[in-house]
């Protein structure tokens, strides 16, 4: 028995049962990041002055994602209308650079991931705080992890102060920059280290929401390119003997990917523009 309406529209709606389908999931989705959304601007609302940091995340490489995702978008339409014109060759080109893009910004995310990890604020019992590298990047993460390895001292490189106040004083003036700003490494003793902390969740709030936010839209990166990569590869055998429904298929898969890039079209400005 053929299962209806893979191919012929419903009377009712309009839309076979997957476009349906997938619409309703998108629904859901819809929700979904519509809460996290609002959980961040009510947290970002009702933070403290001057607490919200800033210029904590790559622009550069976030634009550049921002126009690989747009660039997979174009992809995706392409590859379909190849299908509509009975091109598989070009649906098979077109749908190859979408995979490409797709692996390119999860890459590009993971390299992301890992400044974050490697990158550090330093709490000192004299009330001084610091963001910046500790030399040889060992991998602390909390402070817990700098005494177990029973280090008397750090050398730290500061970066500029992420926060509103940006004439905190720090220690080690005396080692500037050749630019003047911020010094180009101090020592610091472990004794003197009230918390340490890794840029990661754990680090405060705003990390907390980074990490949530950017690690479940790439769990839909990667879930849309494995859709995509299965219609690209041994999926598309379909075409040989239901072309319309495998058309559909494309279809479908494409509407989630383009509620994907829309998705980062709207985290790219949030976490890192404002």
């Amino acid at each position: 028995m053929d299962i209806p309406y893979t191919i012929e529209l419903r009377r009712d709606t309009g839309l076979y049962n997957a476009k349906l389908g997938v619409w309703l999931f998108l629904a859901s989705e819809v929700m979904l990041f519509g809460a996290l959304f609002s959980s961040y601007i009510l947290l970002r609302v009702g933070a403290d002055p001057g607490t919200w940091p800033h210029g904590l995340l790559n622009i550069p490489m976030g634009t550049f994602n921002t126009a690989v995702l747009i660039t997979s978008s174009v992809s995706v339409v392409l590859s379909w209308a190849a299908l509509k014109m009975n091109d598989f060759a070009k649906f098979k080109k077109y749908q190859a650079v979408t995979l490409l893009c797709a692996l390119g910004f999860l890459c590009i995310k993971s390299i992301e991931y890992r400044d974050k990890f490697t990158h550090y604020e330093v709490w000192l019992t004299n009330g001084d705080r610091l963001t910046g590298h500790i030399e040889g990047s060992p991998w602390f993460w909390k402070t817990a992890t700098l005494k177990a390895k029973n280090l008397e001292r750090i050398t730290f490189h500061p970066d500029p102060w992420h926060y509103a106040d940006e004439d905190r004083s720090r220690p080690g003036q005396a080692s500037k920059d050749k630019a003047g700003g911020h010094p180009a490494h101090v020592e610091i003793e472990t004794a003197k280290i009230k918390r340490l902390s890794a840029f990661v969740p754990a680090h405060g709030t705003y990390f907390a929401i980074y990490f949530t936010l950017t690690a479940l839209h790439a769990l839909h990166v990667l879930g849309g390119a494995l859709v995509i990569g299965y219609l690209w590869g041994p999926g598309s055998k379909l075409w040989q003997t239901q072309p319309e429904r495998f058309t559909n298929r494309v279809e479908v898969s494409g509407l989630f990917w383009h509620f994907v890039d829309l998705v980062w079209i709207f985290l790219f400005p949030v976490l890192y523009l404002l």
